[in-house]
């Protein structure tokens, strides 16, 4: 099996170097990034599916002799789609398969909305859409609809001769519903959305730009460590830090956030100097 740090500088054309320059390093330890202090009573936390994700249906299978196998996938009506008729595999070499439930992934919006609502916590979602371009979206996407459960409900037959997808964010319905003579009401639908919802983290209270705007907005690599450095908040709608749950949907990755979080509600807030 070829792991990714080493398919990682082929793919980069031997650009894998991660180290900082040293004077980049010097710059920092003499301006250092201001960090907020933690609360160890803060609310902020990471909530993640507990069954029916890619980490819980993980399936892997060490191959004991060379042989080809076929994927495909079996849908729930007992039809079969080939997705590759025929791969090469060899003695020794690792075939994985997994899958997330869409239901138990609505299901767990669902739930974290309500908790949100009832705890009066702003939520927000920490995907990587840039990079997992198959799944995250659509589970970004997931979350738009859920959110905004009642537009995309009433309005179904508009959306679908709009073409518009929940994959591609709220931006996408305000740009597609421009013009059109529902307008007003997918808006007042959409605004009313937030005030039977938690709040949402904010990528531009300004312009009133929302965490679920953009699925490419809020990476996950760069949005969570900016949470952890401002004590466990994040902006909300009146431009105000405010704390957060960040909805981090898979257990394969989430884990590691969450340990941070609790760390520093326990210990405090980093020392980066």
């Amino acid at each position: 099996m070829v792991m990714g740090s080493a398919v990682n500088p082929v793919l980069r054309e031997g650009n894998s170097d991660r180290r900082a320059a040293d004077p980049v390093k010097a710059y920092a330890r003499k301006h250092p990034h201001k960090l907020h202090p933690w609360s160890p009573d803060s609310k902020c936390c990471v909530a993640s599916m507990q069954t029916g994700d890619f980490y819980g249906n993980e399936k892997s299978h060490v191959m004991n002799k060379a042989d080809t196998v076929k994927i495909s996938l079996l849908s729930g009506d007992g039809s079969e789609t080939v997705l590759k008729e025929k791969l090469d595999l060899q003695a020794g070499e690792v075939i994985d398969a997994t899958f997330m439930s869409c239901s138990a992934l609505r299901s767990f919006f669902e739930s974290e909305m309500a908790d949100c609502q009832s705890r009066d916590l702003m939520m927000s979602l920490h995907m990587k859409a840039t990079m997992m371009k198959v799944s995250d979206p659509i589970i970004f996407g997931h979350c738009v609809s859920v959110y905004f459960r009642e537009a995309f409900e009433k309005c179904a037959d508009l959306f679908k001769e709009l073409n518009i997808n929940p994959n591609d964010g709220l931006r996408s319905v305000l740009e597609k519903i421009q013009g059109h003579p529902k307008q007003q009401e997918v808006e007042a639908l959409l605004q009313d959305a937030y005030t039977k919802r938690p709040g949402l983290a904010m990528v531009d209270s300004s312009k009133g730009v929302t965490n679920l705007h953009v699925p490419s907005d809020v990476i996950i690599d760069a949005s969570m460590p900016c949470v952890v450095r401002d004590g466990g908040k994040m902006w909300n709608k009146d431009d105000k830090m405010e704390e957060v749950k960040c909805l981090i949907p898979d257990r394969s990755y989430s884990g590691i956030y969450a340990a941070m979080i609790e760390d520093c509600k326990a210990k405090g807030q980093f020392d980066v100097s």
